[in-house]
C-alpha cells in the first residue's frame, strides 16, 4: 500500500518520538527539520509548484530563467558571483505566504499568458560554489525547500566533483523530481555535445538519481528550452511535484534512520534463570529456606515430640525469629502468639558478601548484555544506565521482598496436634502406670496385704501402662521426628517457590522491565522508520 505524504510524516515522527536522545545529533536534527519542512509547505499554497534553478558560476542560470519567461529579470553579466540573491518569477495568484517561506525577497509577478500551464514559483538560486559563504547557504537553504530541481551545468563543469558529492548524491532517491541541464551546447559540435550528455547521465545514474531527465540546452540560441519548458509545463499542471519532493525526502531520511536503527529481526529472549538465581543469591534465599526447614522442625518437636524432653527445644532459637522473619503479631486461628508474622520493612538477614553482591552485579550485568546484543550502542547504552540506576536499590528491595514473603512460618499441620494429644495421652499412661508400681512398692515395703493387680494377656497392668507409655511415647516422637523432616523439607520447598516468585518480581521490575522498555522503544522506532522507508 502507497503511503500519502501525511501517513509518511506521522509515521517519521513516531520514529523520533519513539529513539528520544538516542540518534546521532546530526541525524536527529535532519530528520526532524524534513517533518517540519514537509508540515510547512503542506501548509502553503498546492496551487503553486516551486521550481528552482540551481548551478555554479557561469553554468547560465540566470539566462536559462530569462529563456524560460522571455523576459530579461536576471542579468547575466561577467561579473563573478553573478546571482547573490534569489530572484522569483511568480505565475499565478497568493504565493506570497509561500515566497515567505521560502525567503525569496525579489519576486516578479509575471503578467499576460502564463508560459507554463499552471501556477508556478520560478526562482533563480544564488550560485552554489559561491566564494561568498552567505550565498552558499541561502542557495542550500532553498535547495531545501523546493519541490522541483533544476540544475544547471555546463561543459566545463559537468563533472565536478563538488557538485555530485555535496549536492547530487544527498538526492539520491530524488530522481522523480530532479532534472540536469547540460547548458552552453550551442559551444560544442554535436558528436561532442551527445558525448557529455552521455558522460552527465551516467554521472547523474551513479550519484542514485535514477529516474532524473537529462537534456542539453542553449539559452543563447534556444535550444531545449521548449523542451524543459514543456517539462515545467507538465509539473505545474499536475501539481505533484511537492508531495513527491517531501517523499522523497523523507523516504531518504526515513532510510538512514533504517540503518542507525538496524533491522528489525527476530531475537530470542534471554532466559532470567541465572539472574534469578544471583539475586536469590544476594538476598540470602538459601539461608531463609534452610531457616524455614529448621524453624519447621523446631515447631515439629515442640508439638509433636516426647513430653519428657520437649522442653528442651525452647532453648534452641527459632532460625526464623533470628532472622527477623518471625514476629510477634495478630493472632492466626490454630497459631500461637509467638508463630505470627507481621508485614515487615526489614529483615534481619546477614549482610550479603562480596562475593555474593559480585555475583549478582554480573548476573545483572550479563543479562543486559545479552538482551541488548545487537542493538544500535546508544540504545544498548541508554538501557544499561536504566539497569544500573534501577539496581542501585536493588539490596533493600531484595531484603523486603524477602520480609513480604508468606513463608507459612505460622502454619500447623493438623496432624501435630494429633500427635500432641496422643503424646499427653501415653505420658498420662507412663504416670500412671509408675504411680500405680510405687504404690505397689509401699504395700511390700510396709509388709501390707497386698492390693489385686489386673492384667492383661499375662502382662500387670501397671506394667503395661508405665513401659507402654514411655516406649510408645518415644517411639512416636522418633516417627514424628522422620515425618517431621519430610514436612519440612516440603515446606522449605513451597516457601523457596514463594520466595523465587518474589525475587522474579524484583527482577521484573528493576533489570527486566528497564529493558524491556528500551527495546519496546527500538521496535516502535524501528517498525514507523521501515515504513516511512518504503
Amino acid at each position: 500500500m502507497t503511503l500519502d505524504l501525511a501517513a509518511r510524516t506521522a509515521l517519521l515522527e513516531q520514529a523520533l518520538d519513539a529513539s528520544g536522545g538516542r540518534l546521532p545529533v546530526e541525524l536527529a536534527q535532519d530528520a526532524r527539520a524534513v517533518v517540519a519542512r514537509a508540515r510547512e509547505r503542506g501548509g502553503l499554497s498546492a496551487e503553486h509548484t516551486v521550481v528552482a534553478l540551481a548551478g555554479a558560476t557561469g553554468s547560465g542560470k540566470s539566462s536559462t530563467l530569462n529563456a524560460l519567461t522571455g523576459a530579461d529579470l536576471a542579468p547575466a553579466g561577467v561579473q563573478r558571483p553573478t546571482t547573490s540573491h534569489a530572484l522569483a518569477a511568480v505565475w499565478g495568484d497568493g504565493a506570497q505566504p509561500l515566497l515567505d517561506w521560502l525567503e525569496v525577497g525579489r519576486r516578479h509577478q509575471m503578467a499576460g499568458a502564463a508560459p507554463v500551464g499552471g501556477a508556478l514559483v520560478l526562482v533563480d538560486l544564488p550560485d552554489h560554489d559561491s566564494v561568498v559563504v552567505e550565498h552558499r547557504v541561502r542557495a542550500e537553504r532553498l535547495v531545501d525547500r523546493a519541490d522541483l530541481l533544476v540544475w544547471v551545468v555546463d561543459p566545463q563543469k559537468y563533472a565536478d566533483a563538488a557538485l555530485h558529492e555535496r549536492y547530487l548524491r544527498p538526492l539520491a532517491g530524488h530522481g522523480d523530481v530532479t532534472v540536469v541541464v547540460l547548458n552552453q551546447v550551442d559551444r560544442l559540435s554535436p558528436d561532442e555535445a551527445a558525448a557529455c550528455l552521455a558522460d552527465l547521465r551516467r554521472l547523474v545514474a551513479e550519484d542514485g538519481l535514477v529516474g532524473a531527465r537529462v537534456l542539453a540546452l542553449s539559452a543563447r540560441t534556444g535550444q531545449g528550452v521548449d523542451e524543459l519548458r514543456t517539462m515545467l509545463d507538465d509539473a505545474a499542471a499536475r501539481r505533484e511535484a511537492a508531495n513527491r519532493r517531501w517523499a522523497a525526502d523523507e523516504r531518504s531520511v526515513a532510510k538512514r534512520l533504517v540503518g542507525e536503527l538496524g533491522s528489525e529481526a527476530k531475537r530470542a529472549k534471554p532466559g532470567q534463570d541465572r539472574l534469578v538465581a544471583g539475586l536469590e543469591q544476594a538476598a540470602g534465599v538459601p539461608t531463609v529456606v534452610d531457616a524455614v526447614r529448621g524453624s519447621a522442625r523446631r515447631d515439629a518437636h515442640a508439638a509433636t515430640g516426647w513430653p519428657v524432653t520437649r522442653w528442651l527445644g525452647r532453648f534452641r532459637r527459632d532460625p526464623l525469629r533470628r532472622l527477623g522473619l518471625r514476629t510477634a503479631g495478630l493472632r492466626v486461628p490454630g497459631a500461637t502468639t509467638q508463630d505470627e508474622r507481621t508485614d515487615l520493612v526489614r529483615t534481619s538477614m546477614p549482610v550479603a558478601t562480596p562475593t555474593q553482591l559480585a555475583a549478582a552485579r554480573t548476573a545483572v550485568r550479563d543479562y543486559a548484555a545479552s538482551a541488548t546484543q545487537g542493538i544500535p550502542e546508544a540504545w544498548a547504552l541508554d538501557a544499561r544506565a536504566r539497569v544500573a540506576a534501577g539496581t542501585e536499590s536493588l539490596a533493600d528491595a531484595l531484603d523486603q521482598a524477602i520480609a513480604s514473603t508468606q513463608l507459612d512460618a505460622v502454619r500447623r499441620p493438623a496432624w501435630w496436634r494429633v500427635v500432641g494429644f496422643v503424646q499427653w495421652v501415653l505420658l498420662a499412661a507412663l504416670v500412671v502406670g509408675v504411680l500405680w508400681l510405687g504404690v505397689l512398692a509401699l504395700l511390700d515395703y510396709f509388709r501390707l496385704p497386698d492390693a489385686p493387680v489386673p492384667d492383661w494377656h499375662g502382662f500387670p497392668v501397671p506394667t503395661l501402662l508405665a513401659v507402654g507409655g514411655a516406649v510408645l511415647g518415644l517411639l512416636l516422637a522418633g516417627v514424628s521426628r522422620l515425618a517431621a523432616a519430610v514436612g519440612a523439607r516440603r515446606r522449605a520447598a513451597r516457601a523457596r517457590r514463594r520466595l523465587r516468585r518474589s525475587v522474579q518480581e524484583v527482577a521484573a521490575r528493576l533489570v527486566v522491565a528497564p529493558l524491556d522498555e528500551v527495546l519496546a522503544d527500538l521496535a516502535r522506532a524501528r517498525s514507523a522508520a521501515a515504513r516511512a522507508s518504503r
